[in-house]
């Protein structure tokens, strides 16, 4: 019957649009974690560098064997910025720190300040980019909350779809031939299944119901004859 493909055909269709749904959202979450562990590891690496390196300058001394204990741990942190370079920015900074950290360990106070300087800089380029991809991951949160809930009025407008038809084409006609079976039963003999805008396949099983009916009061009064309904 068409009805009954009809409710099969809808019934797929909100499975397949929450299951749509639960995917989506499972999708977003994948996506967003990334994102997050992006900006924690790419960039805090670079940030514990420059610490590392500001705390190295700034407890330069006299002693020459603690200098040299603060420098090996200066160059240590470079090193690991020089290989966590995530930004466009970073390579002319610590161009910069590589050229000047020397001298600032010799005593020169100008290259210390720009040796400061630089990686101050270094810093604020990583902070900044931190924010830019704390944005985008912002972003790509919200257009999945707004993608949930565009499939989450699908999956709705589908649901009431289908309630329409099921109460059209399945709920309505029972209740009518449930109206007529009671009313046979309480002695109306002549009440028929009818109803307006009725699909083919209800007005195959409303006939069939009718035809029945009047068999059956044919049967229990042969002397009226029964018109057809």
């Amino acid at each position: 019957m068409k009805i009954a493909q009809s409710v099969r055909t809808g019934a797929w269709l909100l499975i397949a649009l929450n299951l749509l749904m639960a995917l989506g959202a499972i999708w977003i979450f994948m996506r967003m974690a990334p994102a997050i562990e992006i900006i924690i590891e790419r960039n805090e690496r670079s940030l514990e560098a420059c610490e590392e390196m500001l705390a190295a300058l700034a407890m330069i001394s006299r002693n020459a064997q603690a200098d040299r204990m603060l420098k090996a741990t200066f160059e240590n942190a470079l090193k690991r910025a020089q290989n966590n370079i995530t930004e466009k920015e970073e390579p002319a900074v610590l161009e910069i720190i590589n050229a000047d950290f020397n001298d600032a360990f010799l005593g020169d106070r100008t290259a210390q300040q720009k040796t400061v300087a630089a990686i101050v800089l270094l810093g604020k380029i990583n902070r900044e980019a931190m924010v830019a991809e704390d944005h985008r991951a912002k972003q790509f949160g919200n257009a999945g909350a707004w993608g949930m809930v565009f499939m989450s009025a699908s999956v709705f407008f589908a649901g009431m779809l289908l309630k329409r038809r099921l109460s059209r084409n399945l709920v309505t006609p029972l209740e009518e031939i449930h109206q007529v079976m009671s009313a046979h039963r309480n002695g109306d003999n002549m009440r028929r299944c009818t109803g307006p805008h009725l699909p083919a396949d209800v007005q195959q099983v409303y006939s069939g119901i009718n035809g029945l009916l009047d068999r059956y009061q044919s049967q229990a009064d042969p002397g009226k004859k029964v018109g057809n309904h």
